[in-house]
């Protein structure tokens, strides 16, 4: 059995960070932010009640079944999911490609990661089958899965699975006696909300389901790191919070007193977060869908976005002409194209890809402009591909991939 191995490659170890929106803070979030900046006591570990209430009511809203003492809040996804690891104990099954930072938590805690490989029409889950032999093969061998990490509107790959899949996925983790950890994250920046049909793990398993939102993902901005997870309503899911909320302790993992205020004040949805999140969500949808006709148009592939900042390519198709480049791996992809591109493109291996494969994770947040001032230029404009500025950066975009053919 292939366990994952931590990759020491490149200009980050672990990196990169997640996609960041590109777009200036919204003032009324500042605005709460700057009237809590007095607050001098912390928030408990976990959250104090506000911020823990106003995340079950979001969830609330999207018909999960939460109250205040089953959610936990940390300093950010990556402690809050150390803590949930730790909890639950054993090895750990995710998903090949998968977010950057998780297979760093489950090797801080000394647990073993295994890669299972993805369907062909979506990332973030496993293929279903592939997760069954990978469980068989693990005990086999005398290990202990326990866990399934999941990221259904996806990172590194942008795609939303489809409900059926997700399902199948879930339901053959559950008959194998694993608790499901669903990253959500992306959940609100659909960017065809109408058209596709997001359906969160718990809502089909809500008894074997945590639920992880960092609220960078659209809500709030990275420099205020705040994350939220809703444990399941049960004696089990309340022993997990409780081990969990020990560990946030013990790691001084809180969410800052004037961060929470303002996370608070973001998860109730008032008008001016809503509207500023759909509106982003759209444009990142528009040049997003730009940036993968020009992908296809070079050659490479690509699955459609339909979620998130960014977009997964596969250059694999244009290895001759990357290799008269120099370019034989990822980490030499990623290099590359962070130089031509003049912004970090990081490398399939980052997210669990082979080093041959050559894979990147492309942001659009670059797109937008190079000031806050034409980022919320874009995101006003009815057609943001008209700018000049956008116009600028799509077509040095278009011209970096047709040069590869």
């Amino acid at each position: 059995m292939q366990r994952t191995a931590e990759e020491g490659r490149g200009p980050v170890q672990y990196g990169p960070p997640a996609p960041e929106p590109g777009l200036p803070v919204l003032p009324e979030l500042s605005a709460v932010l700057a009237a809590a900046a007095g607050r001098t006591d912390p928030e408990p570990p976990g959250g104090g009640p506000a911020l823990r209430g106003a995340a079950a009511a979001y969830w609330r809203r999207r018909g999960l079944h939460a109250d205040a003492g089953c959610v936990a809040a940390a300093s950010g996804a990556q402690p809050l999911l150390f803590a949930l690891m730790a909890a639950v104990g054993g090895d750990v099954l995710l998903p090949r490609p998968c977010p950057a930072w998780w297979v760093p938590q489950a090797t801080m805690l000394g647990r073993t990661a295994y890669h299972v490989p993805t369907p062909a029409e979506c990332g973030g889950v496993p293929d279903p089958f592939a997760l069954l032999e990978t469980v068989r093969r693990v005990r086999d061998e005398g290990g202990d899965p326990r866990l399934m990490l999941l990221c259904v509107p996806d990172d590194p790959t942008a795609t939303v699975a489809p409900p059926e899949l997700v399902h199948e996925v879930c339901e053959a983790a559950v008959s194998e006696g694993l608790h499901i950890v669903s990253d959500e994250t992306w959940a609100d920046t659909l960017h065809r909300p109408q058209e596709t049909v997001f359906l969160s793990p718990a809502e089909m398993f809500p008894g074997q389901v945590t639920v992880l939102a960092d609220l960078a993902g659209a809500y709030t901005p990275a420099s205020w790191p705040t994350a939220v997870a809703r444990c399941p309503l049960t004696g089990q899911g309340a022993a997990l919070r409780a081990r969990a909320l020990d560990l946030l302790t013990a790691i001084g993992a809180v969410v800052p007193g004037p961060v929470a205020e303002a996370a608070a004040y973001a998860l109730g949805e008032p008008g001016p977060v809503a509207d500023r999140i759909r509106a982003a969500a759209a444009l990142h949808a528009r040049v997003a869908a730009a940036a993968h006709h020009a992908v296809l148009a070079s050659g490479a592939l690509a699955r459609p976005p339909h979620a998130g900042r960014h977009l997964y390519a596969d250059l694999g198709p244009l290895r001759a002409g990357l290799a008269a480049r120099g370019v034989d791996d990822s980490m030499d992809l990623e290099e590359y194209l962070s130089a031509r591109l003049e912004t970090l493109v990081p490398g399939g291996h980052r997210f669990g890809d082979e080093m041959g494969a050559l894979r990147v994770r492309i942001a659009t947040a670059p797109l937008l402009g190079s000031t806050p001032e034409q980022c919320l230029e874009s995101l006003a404009a009815t057609d943001p591909l008209e700018l000049p500025h956008v116009a600028r950066a799509l077509s040095a975009f278009v011209k970096a991939f047709d040069e590869l053919r």
